[in-house]
This record gives C-alpha cells, sequence and structure tokens, in this order.
C-alpha cells in the first residue's frame, strides 16, 4: 500500500509539476482544533485535545481555476491521554501524553467546480518534526510510559516520541469566495510514533499509529 501510494504521488508529480504557476501563488493563515491519539501505545488510552496554526500557500495547477497545491507550515499538536471511558479511576486515567510538532502537510486539493464559493476535497503527505514531548500523571510502576525514564530489568524500552513521523492526510471543506475556508481533515499515521515501545504492552509487536481529527479554519489572502 506504502509503495502504491508513493509511486501514485511520484507519477501525479512528474505529470503536473510543469503546470504548476508559482507565479500566482497566494498565501494565508489557518487555524483549528486537534483531536488525538495513538493506537496501541498506552493502557489506558484516551484522546487528546490539542490546536494547530500556521500559513499555507495556495500554489494553482493549470490554467483551470480548480486544482492546486497546497502547503503549509504549522505548530501541530497531538498524541493522548489516558482518558478512557472505561477506565475511570484506573492509574495513568490522568496521564497526558503530548507530542508538539513543526508539521509540514502538502496537499493536492480540488475545488468541485471553479465556482468562487464552493466544496472541495484534499488529500496528501503530511511530515512532522517533534518540537517538543510533555508527559504528565504517568504511571510510576511502568518503565515505558516515562519518555526519560530507563530501568535496568527494561534496557530497550522507552516512552520517547519518535523526532520525525508522517502520515497521510485526506480532507473535505467549503470555501467563501475563495478565501474563507472551512475544512475537516483525518489524518492517518504511516510511521511508529514511540519506536521504544515496540514491544510494549505485553510483547504486542504492532505499530504506534498516531491519528488526528481536525476541524481547520483557513483565510486566504487575495
Amino acid at each position: 500500500m506504502k509503495k502504491f501510494l508513493l509511486a501514485s504521488a511520484m507519477a501525479f508529480s512528474a505529470m503536473s509539476f510543469a503546470q504548476i504557476d508559482f507565479s500566482s501563488t497566494r498565501f494565508g493563515i489557518i487555524a483549528g482544533g486537534n483531536y488525538s491519539g495513538v493506537k496501541n501505545a498506552h493502557n489506558p488510552s484516551g484522546p487528546r485535545f490539542g490546536f494547530q496554526g500556521g500559513v499555507l500557500a495556495l500554489v494553482p495547477i493549470g490554467s483551470e481555476n480548480q486544482f492546486f497545491l497546497q502547503p503549509e507550515i504549522t505548530y501541530y499538536g497531538a498524541g493522548e491521554t489516558g482518558k478512557d471511558k472505561n477506565a475511570k479511576g484506573v492509574d495513568g486515567y490522568n496521564a497526558v501524553y503530548a507530542n508538539n510538532y513543526l508539521s509540514v502537510p502538502i496537499y493536492f486539493k480540488g475545488y468541485f467546480s471553479e465556482a468562487e464559493s464552493e466544496f472541495f476535497g484534499m488529500v496528501g503527505p503530511r511530515f512532522n518534526f517533534l518540537m517538543s514531548q510533555n508527559v504528565k500523571n504517568a504511571p510510576v510502576l511502568r518503565p515505558y510510559y516515562d519518555p526519560d525514564f530507563k530501568d535496568p530489568a527494561y534496557p530497550d524500552v522507552n516512552g520517547k516520541a519518535s523526532k520525525f513521523n508522517f502520515g497521510l492526510g485526506i480532507g473535505v471543506g467549503y470555501s467563501y469566495k475563495r478565501q474563507l475556508e472551512l475544512a475537516a481533515r483525518y489524518d492517518f499515521g504511516l510511521s511508529n510514533t514511540y519506536p521504544g515501545l515496540d514491544k510494549e504492552p505485553k510483547g504486542s509487536t504492532k505499530a504506534k499509529s498516531e491519528q488526528v481529527l481536525s476541524v481547520t479554519l483557513s483565510y486566504i489572502f487575495n
């Protein structure tokens, strides 16, 4: 699947690069809320609410006012908490595992028509560079919950987030006069968020995939 996505992206890039009109690029700002989680990492595990904010560029592809590249540079709050609704009172329920990134998504964006106000869809890769990791109220009995704790019995186990991860993002939204835009997005992690937890918990070999559902509001300058 990953090879197919990579090959498709390379083919699309090769076909469309000559049609990209950098001279007509518009810039904008973006902000929104994130609802994130990490699969197979901590127990209990629940969502974290964070936010994102930054800048974007809208680069036309072709002569129609319909297809664009939209790269962004944003602060991006993700990670998870221990607030599993079925684990109230359990040690770790109040834990917070906050991963804060400098994030660079690159979307292919298509409006459903050339109308000024119109719905749109977007898809593309997201690259996250870890800025900071904050862990609070983690259980002290399990060494992998503390990103800086090393137990001699578990020399290869730690909860440090990877300094770099990537995923695939998809989204839909509505544009008002190609200037004010509201979008819902889903980012699915394709890399391991916690390499040191490969065999945790209890011998699991499942990848720790970070996933984020977000709602964003953008303003694009003329």
